[in-house]
C-alpha cells in the first residue's frame, strides 16, 4: 500500500508539474489571461481529489492498468466495485432516450445497454472528437493556444465582409476558438462577429469550425485521416466504428483538401467512444504510446483561465444588448471543446468529471478520480421547463457516482442483496412539511404510529411548534393520510438539543413504548390507550444510548423471535455527537419499564452474551466516527434484519436533512455480521437524520419496500425495490 501511496503521489507531483509548465507549453508567460490564479485553484482541487484516492483508483491507475484490444474485458459490477442497483438505475434513465451504452472502471465494461456497435449521429461530441486534432498539432509544433488564428489561416472570418469591419478578426486566437470566446454566431457556416472577441462566451459552431480549417490548413490532409492514422486506429478504432462526414455548411474542400467540422459531423457507435475516453482518462496515452501530449488533455478537459468572470452572450437574441444564461454559467466549467465539473454544479459529481455533449444527449464522461469512462448515444432525454442546463445529466451521472461510492462502506457486500434501486425522486411522498425524527411503529389496530420532532405535524398543523408530538399514519404509500394525536403527558416544546424529542417506538401487546432522547441520557416512557396518556419511567440510561431506537417487527410486534424488546444506539451519551460504534441492550417485555429488567449486549458474533451491566456492553457494529442516528426493521419475507444508519455529514450547513448519505446493512441475526445493501455518502436527495422501513410497507415476499425518512424536513417516502442474488 505504501508503493502505491508512493506512485500515486508521484502521479500527482508530475500534474502538478505538467500544469506549472503550461503556460510555456501551450504560449502563456507573461501575458497570462486574467484570472489564470483562479484557474490555479482548480488545478489545486483537481490535485486534492486524486490524492484523496490514492489508496483506492491510484493504485489502479499506476499499477493495473487495462486497454481493450479488439474486445473489451468484460467485469460484474462487484468486481470492479461498483453497485449493480446504482448501475441499473443509470442505464434504466438512459434508456428512456433509447440508444447504447457502456460504463468501464479499471478499463473493463462493468455494464452495457444497446448495440453497441451501432452507429449515432454524435452531434456537438464531435468538438471534443475533433479537438484531439487540435492537440495533435500543438504536440507537432504547428500551433500554439495562443496564436492568433490569421497566421495561419488568413481566410478566418470571411466571408461574411462585414466581420472585417470590426477591426477584431487580427486579435482571435487559437484558444478563443477552442473555448467559443471568439464571437462567431451559432450556426456552422460562414457566421458574423456577435462581440469583441475574450469579452463572452457564446456557444457556436461557427467558431469550431473556423479552428478545423485552421488545422486542415497546417496539416494540409483530411483531418479524418489524421485522426485514423494518429489517434483512432491506435486505440482499435475502425471505419465501421466511426466516420466524419463532409461539411455540411460550407464548401466541401478547402484547398483542394476535404473539409470537417468540429461542430458537428462525426457518427460513431458508443465502443469508439468509450474508447476515446480512455485515452482522455490516460491523459493521452494508450498503453506505452503517448498519442497525445498531457499538458493538452490537461488544459482540454479543466475551465479555461478567466472563464468564471465572462458572461454568456443570448443564444436566442443574437444581439450584442442581449444577454443571458442559458448554458448555466458555462464559461466557468468549460475547457478546449469539452464541458466540466469543476465548480461543482453537479454537487454529487467528483469536480474532476469532464464530458462530451451533443444533441440527442450523446456523452463521453470522464471521471478520473473513480477511474470511471462513459459512452452513451441515442435520443434526447426529458427537460423540465426552467431546468437548470446541467439538470438532465443529473439522473445519469449521479447513480454511476454512487455505485463506486459503497466502495467506501463500512462493511463488505452482501452476497444475496446485491442492491436497492430507487423510484424516482419525484415519486417521493413528502408530508408534514417542517417536523422530522419519525420512529414509526406497527400498532395492534393495523396503522403506524409516529412522532415528529421541531415541527407542526401533519395537516391540520398544531397552533404551537412541538419538540415531541405522537401521529397516527394510515393507508399506504401513495395513499397516506397523517393525523395528529394530541397527548399533555408526552408533548414537549424546545428547539434542537433543548427540546426532548422520540428516538423509538414500538408497540407489543397494544402497549406503546417511546425512547425520548435529549433527557441525560435517555428515558423511556409508556402508554396503554394508543398514545392518550403516558407514563415517564422514574430512571434513565445514563451512560451511553443517548440516542435509542427500538427493533420494530410486524403488526403488534408479531415475528419477534422471542419475548424481548431490543434497543439500538450509537454508543454516544448524545444523539449530536456521532460514535465508532452502535451498542444494543434489550429488556423482558414485562419487564421493560424496570430498570433492572434490561442488560446489555456483551459478547461478539461467535459468542453472543449479555450483561446487567452497561459498562461491559461491546460493539454489534463498528463505523469509526460515523455512527450517528439508524432504524431497524426486520424483513419478514428475506429473514433478515434492515438496518438504516445515516451519515453524520453533511455538505449543507442544515445537516443530512437536506444533503448526505445513508447506508442500509442486512443480517440474520442483531448481532451480526452485517454486510452493506447500499451505501452512498451523497444520496440524490437528503437522506434525512433517520430513517426505517417499516414493516407494513414490506412486501409479502420481502423484495419491495418503502423508506421513510425525515429527508427535507418532511414526512418522506420512497419506494424500494431490492436486488436479490437469486430470482
Amino acid at each position: 500500500m505504501l508503493l502505491h501511496a508512493r506512485k500515486s503521489n508521484r502521479w500527482v507531483s508530475r500534474y502538478l508539474k505538467s500544469r506549472r509548465c503550461l503556460g510555456l507549453a501551450f504560449g502563456r508567460g507573461a501575458n497570462a489571461a486574467p484570472g489564470a490564479s483562479r484557474a490555479a485553484s482548480w488545478v489545486a482541487r483537481i490535485a486534492c481529489i486524486a490524492l484523496a484516492f490514492i489508496g483506492t483508483t491510484a493504485d489502479r491507475l499506476v499499477g493495473e492498468e487495462l486497454f481493450p484490444d479488439a474486445n473489451w474485458q468484460q467485469a460484474a459490477p462487484a468486481d470492479v466495485e461498483m453497485e449493480v442497483a446504482q448501475l441499473h438505475q443509470a442505464r434504466d434513465y438512459a434508456l428512456t432516450g433509447g440508444g447504447a451504452g457502456l460504463v468501464i472502471r479499471h478499463g473493463r465494461v462493468a455494464m452495457a445497454w444497446g448495440d453497441v456497435k451501432k452507429k449515432f449521429d454524435l452531434k456537438s461530441s464531435s468538438k471534443s472528437i475533433g479537438v484531439t486534432c487540435l492537440g495533435l498539432a500543438i504536440a507537432d509544433g504547428k500551433l500554439r493556444l495562443d496564436d492568433p488564428v490569421r497566421r495561419h489561416l488568413p481566410t478566418l472570418g470571411v466571408p461574411p465582409a462585414a466581420n472585417v469591419d470590426t477591426g477584431w478578426l487580427e486579435r482571435i486566437t487559437i484558444r478563443q476558438l477552442a473555448t467559443q470566446t471568439a464571437g462567431f454566431a451559432k450556426p456552422g457556416g460562414f457566421e458574423p462577429l456577435l462581440f469583441e472577441p475574450g469579452t463572452a462566451w457564446h456557444y457556436s459552431d461557427g467558431g469550431p469550425n473556423w479552428l478545423a480549417d485552421c488545422v486542415t490548413t497546417v496539416y494540409r490532409q483530411d483531418l479524418q485521416t489524421l485522426m485514423f492514422a494518429r489517434v483512432l486506429a491506435p486505440i482499435g478504432v475502425s471505419d465501421k466504428d466511426l466516420h466524419w462526414r463532409k461539411h455540411a455548411y460550407r464548401p466541401s474542400t478547402l484547398n483542394g483538401v476535404p473539409r470537417r467540422e468540429f461542430g458537428s459531423g462525426v457518427h460513431a457507435n458508443v465502443d469508439a467512444m468509450a474508447r476515446l475516453g480512455l485515452l482522455y482518462l490516460h491523459r493521452g496515452r494508450w498503453r506505452d504510446r503517448q498519442l497525445l501530449p498531457e499538458e493538452f488533455v490537461d488544459l482540454a478537459t479543466s475551465p479555461f483561465p478567466g472563464g468564471d468572470r465572462l458572461p454568456e452572450f443570448n443564444a436566442d437574441h443574437e444581439a450584442k444588448t442581449e444577454w443571458s444564461n442559458r448554458y448555466g454559467d458555462a464559461s466557468a466549467h468549460y475547457g478546449l471543446l469539452w464541458w466540466n465539473n469543476a465548480d461543482r454544479t453537479l454537487a454529487r459529481v467528483p469536480a474532476d468529471a469532464y464530458w462530451s455533449w451533443g444533441l440527442y444527449d450523446s456523452l463521453i464522461v470522464v471521471i478520473p478520480s473513480l477511474d470511471v469512462v462513459v459512452a452513451r448515444a441515442g435520443g434526447s432525454w426529458k427537460r423540465e421547463p426552467r431546468a437548470a442546463h446541467y439538470d438532465v445529466l443529473r439522473p445519469f451521472l449521479e447513480p454511476i457516482v454512487q455505485s463506486v461510492s459503497v466502495n467506501d462502506a463500512p462493511r463488505p457486500r452482501s452476497a444475496e442483496m446485491l442492491g436497492i434501486k430507487w423510484s424516482p425522486r419525484e415519486s417521493i411522498v413528502r408530508l408534514a412539511k417542517g417536523s422530522d425524527n419519525w420512529p414509526t411503529t406497527w400498532a395492534d389496530d393495523d396503522q403506524l404510529y409516529t412522532a415528529y420532532g421541531d415541527g407542526w405535524g401533519f395537516t391540520p398543523m398544531t397552533e404551537k411548534k412541538l419538540s415531541l408530538g405522537l401521529a397516527r399514519v394510515s393507508g399506504m404509500p401513495l395513499r397516506l393520510t397523517g393525523t395528529n394525536l394530541r397527548s399533555e403527558s408526552l408533548e414537549q416544546k424546545g428547539q434542537g438539543a433543548e427540546g426532548r424529542k422520540a428516538s423509538g417506538i414500538v408497540c407489543v401487546d397494544g402497549t406503546f413504548y417511546m425512547l425520548i432522547r435529549n433527557a441525560g441520557n435517555s428515558q423511556l416512557v409508556w402508554s396503554k390507550d394508543r398514545g392518550a396518556t403516558w407514563t415517564w419511567a422514574d430512571w434513565k440510561f445514563a451512560t451511553s444510548f443517548g440516542c435509542p431506537t427500538f427493533v420494530n417487527y410486524g403488526r403488534n410486534y408479531r415475528g419477534a423471535p422471542d419475548r424481548n424488546l431490543y434497543v439500538v444506539s450509537a454508543d454516544s451519551d448524545s444523539a449530536y455527537q456521532p460514535a465508532d460504534c452502535f451498542v444494543m441492550a434489550r429488556a423482558p417485555v414485562d419487564r421493560v419499564t424496570e430498570q433492572a429488567g434490561w442488560e446489555f449486549f456483551s459478547g461478539d458474533v461467535q459468542r453472543p452474551a449479555w450483561s446487567p451491566r452497561v459498562e461491559d456492553r461491546t460493539p454489534i457494529f463498528r463505523h469509526a466516527g460515523a455512527c450517528y442516528r439508524s432504524g431497524i426493521t426486520f424483513n419478514a419475507g428475506l429473514g433478515r434484519y434492515l438496518w438504516c444508519q445515516t451519515l453524520p455529514d453533511s455538505q449543507d450547513s442544515r445537516g443530512p436533512r437536506f444533503e448526505g448519505g445513508f447506508g442500509v446493512y442486512e443480517s440474520r441475526r442483531l448481532e451480526g455480521p452485517w454486510s452493506t445493501v447500499f451505501f452512498t455518502r451523497h444520496w440524490d436527495v437528503g437522506p434525512g437524520e433517520t430513517s426505517r422501513f417499516p414493516a407494513k410497507w414490506i412486501s409479502a415476499d420481502g423484495r419491495k419496500a418503502h423508506l421513510l425518512f425525515s429527508g427535507d424536513d418532511c414526512f418522506s417516502v420512497r419506494q424500494a425495490e431490492f436486488i436479490m442474488s437469486r430470482p
